[in-house]
């Protein structure tokens, strides 16, 4: 009968897991950790947007970053001044391990200095990825 339980235990705190795990990707919001940090061309490799960046950060087998690249790129053309630059993790792991990205797609929203404002990890919406443009717009 104990071993009944533990599984049961241990399946329903799996469950939970999921569940909250599965909310919680792609939801765009602000991280207390990347507070001031700033990247700049030389770290992308590419030059900031006029008003914001849009900084992708994905790996060569991730099917979520094909779609994020798409989103990211609409939204990019929709709004003036937005760039959107795609970073490969796996190529740059010294600023992965920097800015503390640990899955893929990891999306920094950037404002028109470089300054991250919102980062995203999974696959964000598309009028969540606009919001926080509003925002990153809004602080310069």
């Amino acid at each position: 009968m104990t071993g009944l339980a533990v599984c049961v235990v241990v399946l329903a705190l799996a469950s939970a897991y999921g569940v909250l795990n599965r909310r919680r990707s792609g939801r765009v919001r602000v991280r207390g950790r990347d507070g001031g940090k700033r990247l700049g061309a030389a770290e992308l490799g590419e030059d900031l947007g006029e008003r914001a960046t849009l900084v992708q950060f994905s790996s060569a087998f991730c099917a979520p970053c094909r779609a994020t690249r798409r989103v990211l790129g609409e939204v990019a053309e929709l709004v003036p001044g937005v760039r959107h630059v795609e970073i490969d993790a796996e190529s740059r792991l010294g600023l992965v391990r920097e800015l503390e990205i640990l899955k893929t797609p990891t999306v920094l929203v950037l404002d028109a200095e470089g300054h991250i404002v919102r980062r995203a990890t999974g696959q964000p919406r598309k009028a969540d990825v606009i919001a926080a443009l509003g925002e990153a717009v809004g602080a310069t």
